[in-house]
């Protein structure tokens, strides 16, 4: 049976009146990647935040290997990794000089990760961390995160201002890491992003979690699109009484719940130019949960 290295139980903030979040509960098994999803203002920066005793919670529980944690716990802060999703640096510091007073925070020697990821992120040290964009502050914040070879990680946001090759770099990464036990917690607003190396997702639309399941079951969602076109579209709407995702003049595009033997028993007798059943997009789906 797995073990929850990460569990929050109805996890509340708000700021005086203001809701940060309602209700999030989940559970993340060790040595999974959870895929925490939700567009911007949803909810996943403060429930991060409020994980990290960055902030404190209004209410709820939240425990680590099983364990309440408690604001000051050092242990269970250093066995994690965290990117937030807006880095602020020293910017008077130049990279290498960054990375080195990190480093003086642990008794372990961190020098042969943090050289395998400087080369793998592309880094150079020799910059002033004030003078790098905003995707090469967040590869330094990624090796920060990742140089003390952490039980835990914790991305809010991991691939913004990151190429498409920096994020592929940066998703090999993560696998590796899971494949060593590590446990992620991995925030985004794009689904297609991390639908390949997710194990679980949870989303969260105004606080609250709203839906969680397997990625593989997310991808294998009991509805398909359906297009068809046909000089008899009227008729063949009133037939299969699907949900229409989208029309235009005698093409059509049904959100398709039919099995196949349903569907050619229903339209057997049209007459249909052109018939195609695919699977949904991912970030279809996505929108679908936030309508």
């Amino acid at each position: 049976m797995s073990k929850s290295i990460i569990e929050l139980k109805h996890l509340k903030k708000y700021y005086d009146t203001s809701r940060g979040i309602e209700d999030v509960s989940l559970k993340i098994d060790k040595g999974d990647i959870y895929g925490f999803i939700g567009p911007n203002g949803s909810g996943k920066s403060t429930t991060i935040r409020t994980i990290m005793t960055l902030i404190n919670k209004t209410s709820g529980e939240i425990y680590i290997n099983g364990k309440e944690l408690e604001f000051d716990d050092v242990k269970v802060k250093r066995s994690i990794g965290y990117l937030p999703s807006e880095i602020n640096l020293y910017d008077d510091m130049t990279t290498k000089e960054l990375l080195d007073y990190h480093e003086s925070f642990y008794k372990e020697d961190l020098s042969k990760r943090r050289k395998e990821l400087v080369k793998l992120l592309k880094v150079d040290e020799n910059k002033k961390v004030g003078a790098l964009s905003l995707g090469n502050q967040k590869k330094v914040g990624l090796v920060l995160a990742l140089m003390h070879e952490p039980e835990i990680l914790i991305l809010d946001e991991p691939t913004s201002g990151l190429d498409p090759i920096m994020q592929n770099t940066l998703h090999d990464i993560l696998l590796k890491e899971k494949e060593k036990g590590t446990t992620i917690l991995y925030s985004s607003h794009v689904l297609n992003e991390v639908s390949n190396i997710c194990d679980k997702v949870g989303f969260i639309k105004d606080g609250i979690i709203i839906k969680e399941d397997l990625m593989e079951n997310i991808k294998k969602e009991n509805y398909t699109y359906l297009k068809i076109i046909s000089n008899e579209i009227d008729k063949i709407k009133k037939d299969l009484k699907l949900k229409v995702h989208k029309e235009l003049n005698n093409e059509i595009v049904f959100i398709n719940t039919l099995t196949p033997k349903e569907l050619i028993t229903k339209l057997k007798d049209y007459n249909i130019e052109h018939l195609l059943i695919e699977e949904v997009p991912l970030e279809d789906l996505f929108i679908n949960y936030y309508k």
